[in-house]
């Protein structure tokens, strides 16, 4: 079976005041790449022309009618979905999903065609211009392809799409892994001093390691130290508990990023320097249910769990044997669930845990975040230092994962050819749901959201009923019991209170003591 290889990789950054519409900088990123394999100048046009796979990462930025043809036809490839080239070669063709697993899931399965003998040189390719977007106000950008309305814009949770997420206002990112932060600190007996200190010592060796990354948007900039980054104030605002402005995502970047894959056997007829060459090793990823009420548990992720251990096994790799990682960081709590379940320690890792410092201080990239971690891997292994490498994607609201292992020695065995999870976990115990929710009840977990004003805005609360164990999604009550969510002095995972609703909606007040 022919033997997958990454062969060219390329970050693109414009930091200029021009604004370049995604495509353009996705079109530099990929040229860039092919000019990374380090062949002529003068062999570039045929290694183009002999591109039969095109994966785009889905943008946050702008609505296309069709990315990848756009993309194939710049590149002088067949001209229509399906079509065939003049060499008789059908090129393959996939636009991602709205999800921060993407990148990795699309190296995988480039990996997989190869190995299966259906591509000879695929490109996976993804890019953001949300900073050029911001930097315009509103105005339309000049000279950019006709915006296609009817496309699908970006939607990591729908607010207004059914069931306790409509009701209740709960669903975006900002929401939900708050939702698993707080349980996990509880799950952990962790105070909540402690763990506020944790994630911001957490997220200032993250802001370190971007400090010193050209290709991170804040590049230059010092640094945020874990003072700053836990300091909550008018430059750092709360938005929502546990989560100041520092430990949540930056997406006002202009960011793209591409890698060329090809087999082994290609690579040395084209005559690529071996030195050059990674070995995708094997890769895995699953996801939970889209409706986070409907997860096991709040305090872990048996995607990620699952992903880890599947991506280790079909790399015939161990955990000891991969010397530096990159685990996706939107916010603090999906690397902090990555090291509980690999049994590394959170905050005083030895082995890289980021090699971008995180969607904070690289800056976010939209879904494109993990090619740059990618490009960043392949680069570390090419310096020969260390063999083996991992990256975990994370997308949706802690939603969607995939795993992709890398090295610069080749597997023993052929590249695992399909991916060994199922897309959907089915398999785990989650509670009885009550949408209509009423009764004694104790908090499973919880959120409080803050408005520009650092006053607490909205409560959300993931409870229990006591009298049978159904979960149930409500808001606060009233402003004491908004107040108590939203207070430091005390846990409020495990207190008791009452559940009723009120015009189709539940809200939740704590037990009549009120004391905090």
């Amino acid at each position: 079976m022919p033997v997958p290889v990454l062969i060219g990789i390329a970050d693109i950054k414009n930091r200029s005041e021009e604004v370049i519409e995604p495509l353009e900088l996705m079109l530099s990123a990929i040229h860039a790449a092919l000019l990374d394999t380090s062949l002529p100048v003068s062999e570039i046009s045929d290694l183009q022309s002999s591109i039969d796979s095109i994966s785009v990462v889905n943008t946050w930025t702008w609505r296309y009618s069709d990315l990848p043809t756009l993309i194939s036809q710049r590149l002088g490839l067949e001209a229509s979905v399906g079509g065939e080239k003049e060499k008789g070669r059908e090129v393959y063709r996939e636009l991602s999903h709205h999800g921060g697993d993407s990148p990795v899931r699309m190296v995988d399965e480039a990996a997989r065609r190869i190995a299966r003998g259906e591509c000879r040189l695929g490109v996976v390719v993804g890019g953001e211009a949300l900073g050029s977007l911001s930097q315009l106000k509103g105005k339309k950008p000049q000279g950019w392809t006709e915006e296609d309305k009817s496309a699908r814009g970006v939607s990591v949770s729908d607010l207004e799409g059914v069931g306790d997420s409509k009701r209740h206002k709960i669903g975006l990112p900002i929401h939900i892994y708050p939702l698993y932060e707080n349980a996990f600190r509880a799950h952990r007996n962790q105070s909540l001093y402690d763990n506020h200190a944790e994630s911001a010592e957490l997220y200032a060796r993250f802001a370190k390691v971007a400090e010193k990354n050209p290709v991170a948007w804040n590049f230059g900039t010092p640094a945020k130290t874990k003072e700053e980054i836990g300091a909550v104030g008018k430059a750092n605002r709360m938005i929502c508990y546990p989560y100041p402005l520092l430990m949540n995502a930056f997406n006002n970047v202009n960011l793209a990023a591409a890698c060329v894959l090809t087999s082994v056997e290609f690579a040395r007829e084209l005559g690529i320097d071996e030195s050059r060459w990674i070995y995708p090793l094997g890769g895995a990823g699953t996801s939970d249910s889209e409706r986070f009420w409907e997860r096991p548990n709040f305090y872990e992720s048996p995607s990620i769990s699952r992903s880890l251990d599947a991506g280790l096994e079909a790399a015939g790799l161990r955990k000891d044997d991969v010397d530096m990682f990159d685990f996706y960081s939107c916010f603090p709590i999906v690397p902090k669930l990555a090291c509980q379940h690999l049994g590394i320690p959170i905050t005083k890792y030895e082995k890289p845990i980021t090699l971008l410092g995180g969607l904070t201080s690289f800056g976010g990239a939209g879904n494109n975040y993990s090619m740059h971690a990618l490009t960043a891997m392949v680069r570390e292994l090419r310096k020969g230092k260390i063999r083996n490498g991992l990256v975990l994607a994370n997308g949706g609201v802690a939603t969607y994962q995939h795993v992709i292992c890398l090295s610069n020695r080749p597997r023993s065995s052929p590249y695992p050819t399909e991916n060994p999870l199922p897309g959907l976990l089915e398999d785990g115990s989650v509670p009885e749901i009550d949408e209509i929710a009423e009764g004694e009840a104790v908090i499973e977990t919880y959120t409080v959201e803050f408005g520009r004003d650092g006053k607490p805005k909205r409560g959300f609360v993931v409870g229990r009923l006591k009298e049978n164990g159904h979960r149930f999604v409500a808001n606060e009550a009233d402003e004491v019991s908004l107040k108590q969510l939203a207070s430091d002095l005390r846990e409020p995972i495990g207190r008791s209170g009452w559940v009723s609703n009120r015009d189709g909606r539940n809200v939740f007040r704590f037990d009549l003591e009120g004391k905090l």
